[in-house]
């Protein structure tokens, strides 16, 4: 097929981002455009907003809470909410797949953990696996697939600054590493580690740290990873920076 282009971001809140998301929009207008944690009912999600833009959208999300949702240019199908495996939480707010123009989009949010004796540290631990049975039982390794997201984790030391500092994080400890390397192992390939193989290419800045972005003290948590047919078709990956030194940026 032609060219396209797909973009994922973490916006922490859709309605208190939608100034910087339609601002680079204008200039980068993706064909399809994942987004995570827009914490906003499906009733107030702005759909018209993106409609106006040309995108359609299907989202799932709830009140400050979790939320996700996928925006294209041409509308998408066998769109599904949550893993369907009835397993709880559902987490249909946390994992949309749908097809668009012969691929296959899985979009997730996976949970944070909050610190690794927590409960939902297990949960996060679950929730890889949920996504390796579902990539088993739904998809192939020759299929035009793609997952993205804001993954929540670093996947190796130098996904992230300082990492003798991060050993016990939950993006970082070395069973999270392992369970996502388990989906992984499934057969899906780093794009962006592809196309971007040097040190210091993060996707987060902690806004805690004071001038993180400037110091490029950072993390590699949003990943965009492709079966081998996908992933050799791709010409480029890349964080663009810029939005993130714009006003309330997420």
């Amino acid at each position: 097929m032609s060219t396209w282009t797909i973009a994922t971001f973490n916006v922490n809140s859709i309605r208190s981002r939608l100034p910087i998301l339609t601002r680079w929009l204008a200039v980068h207008p993706v064909d399809v455009l994942c987004l995570q944690e827009t914490k906003t009912e499906d009733a107030l999600f702005p759909a018209s907003v993106f409609q106006a833009m040309g995108y359609s959208a299907v989202y799932r999300g709830e009140k400050a809470y979790n939320g996700t949702a996928i925006c294209s240019r041409t509308p998408l199908t066998d769109v599904k909410f949550g893993f369907d495996d009835g397993e709880t939480p559902l987490s249909e707010a946390r994992a949309i797949q749908a097809r668009w123009n012969g691929i296959h989009i899985l979009n997730t949010y996976v949970p944070q953990g909050k610190a690794i004796n927590h409960p939902d540290y297990t949960g996060k631990l679950r929730f890889f696996s949920r996504i390796r049975r579902l990539l088993e039982n739904r998809y192939q390794v020759s299929d035009h697939f793609i997952w993205v997201g804001d993954l929540n984790v670093a996947p190796t030391e130098r996904d992230v600054t300082h990492p003798t500092n991060k050993k016990n994080h939950v993006c970082c400890h070395e069973d999270v590493r392992k369970a996502f390397q388990e989906v992984i192992s499934w057969g899906l390939v780093d794009v962006f580690r592809k196309h971007r193989p040097d040190d210091g290419e993060f996707t987060f800045w902690d806004y805690r740290v004071k001038d993180s972005l400037e110091r490029n003290i950072g993390w590699r948590i949003d990943h965009v990873f492709a079966t081998p047919p996908l992933a050799e078709a791709s010409t480029d990956c890349f964080a663009d920076r810029e939005p993130r030194r714009w006003e309330r940026p997420s």
